[in-house]
């Protein structure tokens, strides 16, 4: 099992930044490739960004790219989202999720995250 915190969420006007943090706990944090998702109300989770399990490779969404850094901190078991130049409809609670992968790929189908952490709220006012 992995548990998984997420924390960094809040209000921010537009243009604004935010830092969020998911915090692993329970199995070798290196063993597991990393995700961020959010979701509306009412509609589908959404990927966001995904880093590989030594950070190797990242992938982003379009929708944040060019404004987004995924990162992980191994020795502190943290996966970081740093997000900047943020949008009203940047709006959504944020999810981490991880998925045990023996390689450095990393993944967008939240089908394939077997763990996923509470959610943090993002509002971003215009």
């Amino acid at each position: 099992q992995v548990q998984l915190v997420e924390s960094g969420g809040g209000l921010v006007q537009a243009g604004g930044s935010l830092r969020l943090s998911c915090a692993a706990s329970g199995r070798t944090f290196s063993y597991y490739a990393m995700g961020w998702f959010r979701q509306d109300p009412g509609k589908e989770r959404e990927f966001v960004a995904a880093i590989s399990r030594s950070g190797s490779n990242t992938f982003y969404s379009d929708s944040v790219k060019g404004r987004c850094t995924i990162s992980r901190d191994n020795g502190k078991s943290t996966v970081y989202l740093q997000m900047n130049s943020l949008k009203p409809e940047d709006t959504a609670v944020y999810y981490c999720a991880a998925a045990w992968r023996p390689n450095e790929v990393v993944h967008t189908n939240p089908v394939t995250y077997g763990y996923w952490g509470q959610g943090t709220q993002v509002t971003v006012s215009s």
